[in-house]
């Protein structure tokens, strides 16, 4: 049952992928699909329209294989290394420090919304 379910969150998601990108093509919509079905998910659980509990297991398939899908990306630079000629260093710094600014702005998002979500708790 729970290989069943958790095939069937991974199907809803791709659905809002599918949705995201007929939005796209439909509207003429300057973003790419996965983004915008991205938005309408984020949306609809924010608003609880649908329950975290109903794309959960779903979600977790994804994130829990999330480097496979860096290495094309990785692979693809390995054909432009003219780029990194001369200016390497610069893309290594500034690959750190926006890795860095990720993080903190990352973990002040996440503490800003542990302090409401207690807060919320506590007034309830």
């Amino acid at each position: 049952m729970y290989i069943v379910k958790t095939l069937i969150q991974v199907i809803v998601l791709y659905g809002f992928f599918m949705l995201g990108s007929f939005l796209r093509e439909t509207l003429s919509i300057p973003l790419p699909g996965s983004i915008i079905g991205l938005l309408l998910l984020w949306a609809l659980l924010s608003f609880r329209v649908i329950p975290l509990r109903f794309v959960e297991k779903g979600a977790y398939v994804f994130l829990s294989t999330l480097p496979l899908y860096m290495i094309p990306a990785t692979v693809g630079v390995m054909n432009y290394g003219y780029v990194f000629v001369g200016k390497g260093w610069l893309l290594i710094v500034i690959t750190i420090g926006s890795t860095f600014i990720t993080m903190a702005v990352a973990s002040l998002v996440s503490q800003s919304i542990a302090k409401r979500q207690m807060k919320n708790e506590v007034l309830s």
